[in-house]
């Protein structure tokens, strides 16, 4: 192998090219921000509502209306 090749593999190497470095910086920024989506979702729970009427034609409670056969 020529030195001329050499350098031309040596500067085409995939941790050279700053595309690469950047889509992994955006990759690895948004699983942590799903990880972080995830952990405010676990500290902060939602609160159920105080309603006696459905919700979008769901009942808000989960019981059933009919006694078990």
């Amino acid at each position: 192998m020529s030195p001329r090749n050499s350098h031309a593999t040596a500067a085409s190497a995939w941790y050279r090219q700053p595309v690469l470095w950047l889509g992994m910086a955006i990759f690895i920024g948004s699983l942590a921000g799903c990880v972080w989506m995830i952990v405010l979702g676990v500290h902060h729970a939602d609160t159920p509502l105080e309603t006696s009427h459905k919700i979008f034609d769901v009942p808000v409670s989960a019981g059933s209306r009919h006694a078990p056969r």
